[in-house]
């Protein structure tokens, strides 16, 4: 009796991670709700000039030791001391630098050194410190809002992203 009752608690778990295995493939076609708000408050972006008028400023693009990259990120200082995020002003836009010299956005971050932190029901990921940023411990979200990622809309990296074109790697 023991074992139908584990047998059953077992089946019913794997329903349930098979259902965010499929959700979270939905959030990578761009059809998740935060994904499509992030893009539609932040389509301004498009254009690298837009982002230095308002404050950005390049740091080196970062790509991961497992592949992928996040792009060269334009982080707006100011914004980095807000607590509270809006989904208007994210922390950092990110950009796939091309082969001719044009930089297209592929997603945005959200930061807080003030957690735990979510937005619109999404949580954060948290870093600690010492970290490759030289940064306090902090909050982050990445959301892929304008180049797939098949690692889910708010993975770090993305394996589809790349530093190949950057300049000063």
């Amino acid at each position: 009796m023991k074992f139908v009752s584990t047998a059953t608690a077992l089946a019913a778990v794997s329903v349930i991670a098979l259902g965010a295995a499929f959700g979270n493939a939905t959030a990578d076609n761009g059809r998740n709700p935060l994904t499509d708000k992030v893009r539609t408050a932040n389509e301004r972006f498009k254009d690298v000039s837009v982002a230095v008028a308002e404050g950005y400023t390049p740091i080196p693009c970062a790509s991961g030791v497992d592949g992928g990259a996040m792009g060269v990120h334009y982080v707006n200082a100011k914004y980095l001391k807000e607590e509270v995020p809006d989904i208007r002003r994210p922390q950092a836009v990110m950009y796939e630098p091309g082969a001719d010299g044009k930089m297209a956005l592929v997603a945005v971050e959200y930061i807080t050194f003030k957690g735990p932190a979510s937005l619109d029901g999404q949580l954060f990921n948290f870093n600690g410190a010492p970290n490759r940023y030289g940064l306090d411990p902090f909050y982050e979200l990445h959301v892929w809002a304008w180049k797939p990622n098949p690692r889910g809309a708010f993975a770090d990296m993305n394996p589809n992203v790349s530093c190949e074109h950057a300049h000063g790697k």
